[in-house]
Parts: C-alpha cells; structure tokens; sequence
C-alpha cells in the first residue's frame, strides 16, 4: 500500500503501464482503515469493518471483546478511518474473521498464515458469485468477506479465499484485456510473494493466452516496487 496519485491509499491496482507512464483502469473496492496504519497490524480492525458494513454490529464485541467499542464509534462518525484497496488488506481481513490471526507479530504475517493453511488444505472451488467487477473496473470481493464471516472452519475458509480470488483476479483481467487489447500482464507486489496464489493465477492466465511477468531478479514486493520506482524516475527524468 502507498499513496496513489490521487492522495489516496493504493495498494490492489489494474494498472495499465507505458514506460514510465501508467493508467489506473481498475482497483480493488476500498475498505476503511480504522486507526489508520495501526489497522495493518491489527487484522481483528478490518474483521470488524467487514462486519460493520455486513450489519452484524452486534458480532464485533462479541468476537473481539471492549476493545471493538471504539472501533465501532470510529467507523459509525468516520473518525480516522482512511480507506484503502489495498490487496494485502484484504488477506488481513480474511484472516481476522476466520480465526487464524487477529494481531500481527511482523508484517506480512497473517497473510503468511493463510496461505499456509490453504497449502494444507488443498485445492477447492471458487466461491460461486463470491465477487463482482463494476464498469468502472473495481473489484469488490465483499461477497467473499461475508462468507468468509459465517464461522468456516479456518483451513477450508483459507482455501476457498484463494480459490475465489484467484478466479476473480483472471476475470479481471480478461475484462481489462477486451478493454485494452493487451495479453502481457505483469503480477507484482507484496501479495504475489504468495505462491499458492502467483502460481494458481499464473496457470489460469497461461493457459486463457496470457503472457505473464514475475519478479526474477528483484522481490515483487517492496525491493522491487522501489527498483521500478528509480527506473521510471529516470525515464521521466530523460
């Protein structure tokens, strides 16, 4: 996640790229971040947004006790609760509301751990109607979310995730390329140091036709994202 050219808070973007030069024609559909950045260290945050906007208020105490007071008041006044489409945010989420990880030990850790249980699980099928891609390119994946909040047991809710996500991001895709008449794709970013994802998408993509770029010589996540980051600099700078 980082600041868009917008001022927003970007993070799952469809972007179509040109040099140094890019287009946003998609994004993930935003959740709010209650706390600001402290809601990336606190997965249980987003769990409660999701449950907030599900209307099932009365869930939040009950599954993160008083502390979920405030957060309640936060996101009812709109109080510090910057929004983001942020993918990663999304795993956080995800993993909140199944019980696997509600508070980050280092970064990146929840999403660690709900790959790690999918891995285990083994291959399901997608969520039927588990997302939506709206005309102007977002991705909602809310669907998901609330089924994700009906109390699966976690391994099986970590597997239909990815399964759903994976399909819902080569859809997107195929709805850009009939957009853009584009058929190279570029898979970058923190989330993509996800095997069980980057290999399950970059499978389905291949085989619809797509040709795919993966980070070889630099991680896709933040290393790379600032290796790229120079790189256009220097073309814009030329």
């Amino acid at each position: 996640m980082g600041l868009g050219s917008d001022g927003g808070i970007w993070g799952g973007e469809l972007l179509r790229v040109d040099g140094a030069h890019c287009e946003r024609i998609g994004h993930f559909h935003p959740l709010p971040l209650p706390g600001g950045d402290r809601a990336a260290r606190e997965p249980w945050r987003l769990a409660a947004v999701v449950l907030h906007r599900l209307g099932r208020d009365e869930e939040i105490t009950r599954r993160f006790g008083p502390r979920a007071n405030l957060i309640q008041q936060m996101l009812e006044r709109r109080l510090q609760t910057p929004e983001t489409s942020s993918a990663g945010r999304l795993f956080d989420a995800a993993a909140a509301l199944l019980g696997v990880r509600e508070v980050n030990a280092y970064e990146g850790q929840a999403a660690m751990e709900l790959e790690a249980l999918a891995h285990r699980y083994g291959p399901v099928s997608p969520l039927r109607d588990g997302f939506q891609i709206s005309k102007d390119g977002v991705l909602d994946l809310w669907p998901l979310l609330a089924r994700l909040a009906d109390g699966l047991e976690p391994g099986a809710g970590a597997a239909l995730f990815h399964a759903t996500l994976t399909r819902a991001l080569s859809e997107w895709l195929e709805w850009a390329g009939a957009l853009s008449g584009l058929r190279q794709v570029a898979l970058s970013g923190g989330c993509f140091l996800n095997q069980w994802l980057a290999g399950q998408l970059q499978a389905r993509l291949e085989t619809a036709g797509w040709q795919v770029f993966t980070a070889r010589q630099a991680p896709p996540n933040d290393g790379g994202l600032s290796l790229g980051q120079a790189w256009a600099a220097i073309l814009l700078d030329h």
